[in-house]
């Protein structure tokens, strides 16, 4: 890295007892996000993207989640060891994040206005205190937050509850929300997944802009690989709570290394006519029997018996990329 990262991820493993023992979701997850960033995080659902980026929020604590290795450094301090006081100066001031479902994200029995003063109130508290915030203050901060997500009429809608808005009306609350005290990396999790391709295209462009306005940096979490194409500038691809290839964008999609990502990139539809996608055979494996070795080898066309046996370790294939896969480590077998 050449620059101190603001979110820096080291070999995190996450586990959740359940009734049949243990699931081993994240399998030493590393990944960074250096200041004014744009980084995506790619795998299909289910495979602990989300999980990896609550962890890095604070959200997760153990119990119920166990954390028996790896470290979780935002702005250089440990998340896992981090105390409740600690953790909530950390949260706004640092790192935000929209969440994928707005309908879920919002709470139904508060309005608009009263939810979005509130964050509001707890960053005056815990980052800037910067003197006394009036009523009438806050209201100003909250209705420039909604005129910058390109609301009409933003005083009507802080007077409004979640339910009385569209689906693309709350989406744009949720990213008012979340940058309204100006954190330093903001986690967009499928931030248009629950909308529209018109809408949805609407609220990716109208992040894209804000977050570039004001150089916050982005770890944007989709399974869409169109809008990581255009949207960020490193991607890392994670596969069964793991990843198996980092790089630059371009240099990923114009040569993917690891048998997933390809396997991913050919289940994109073609518009052209020329063929099918042709997809990935099989489905992902449950974390508490997960398969030993590369977890993606059961559906890997090229798996070797060592594959089968042992982790494989991350290797530098060109500048800027790497993959953990055998295929590069001089033949493998």
């Amino acid at each position: 890295m050449e620059e101190k990262a603001i979110l820096d991820i080291r070999d995190l493993h996450v586990w959740f007892r359940v009734y049949e023992g243990v699931s081993r979701v994240l399998d030493g997850v590393s990944l960074y996000v250096r200041g004014g960033e744009h980084v995506g995080l790619v795998g299909e659902t289910g495979c602990g993207k989300t999980v990896a980026m609550k962890t890095a929020m604070g959200i997760l604590r153990s119990p119920p989640a166990l954390f028996p290795q790896g470290q979780v450094l935002l702005a250089g301090r440990d998340v896992l060891k981090a105390a409740p006081i600690e953790l909530l100066r950390m949260k706004g001031k640092t790192i935000s994040m929209i969440f994928q479902d707005p309908l879920s994200a919002l709470n139904p029995v508060f309005t608009v206005g009263q939810q979005i003063i509130d964050v509001i109130r707890f960053g005056h508290r815990w980052i800037r205190d910067d003197g006394a915030l009036t009523k009438t203050k806050v209201r100003g901060i909250a209705m420039e937050a909604l005129t910058s997500v390109q609301l009409p009429d933003p005083e009507r809608i802080l007077s409004l509850y979640p339910l009385e808005l569209s689906g693309g009306m709350r989406q744009r609350v949720l990213i008012a929300m979340a940058l309204v005290n100006r954190p330093r990396l903001l986690i967009a999790d499928e931030p248009g997944s629950a909308l529209d391709v018109t809408i949805q295209a609407q609220i990716l462009s109208l992040l894209k802009s804000l977050v570039k306005e004001a150089g916050i940096a982005v770890l944007l979490i989709t399974h869409d690989l169109g809008v990581v194409r255009e949207t960020v500038e490193r991607v890392y691809i994670m596969y069964a709570g793991r990843v198996v290839e980092e790089g630059r964008t371009v240099e990923i999609f114009d040569d993917p290394k690891h048998p997933y990502t390809q396997g991913l990139l050919s289940s994109v539809p073609r518009l052209t006519g020329e063929a099918l996608a042709e997809g990935i055979p099989g489905t992902l494996s449950d974390y508490t029997e997960a398969p030993s070795g590369c977890r993606f080898h059961p559906r890997c066309p090229q798996a070797m018996e060592k594959c089968t046996q042992q982790k494989p370790p991350m290797v530098k294939v060109s500048t800027k990329q790497h993959v953990a896969c055998y295929l590069y480590h001089g033949g493998g077998g």
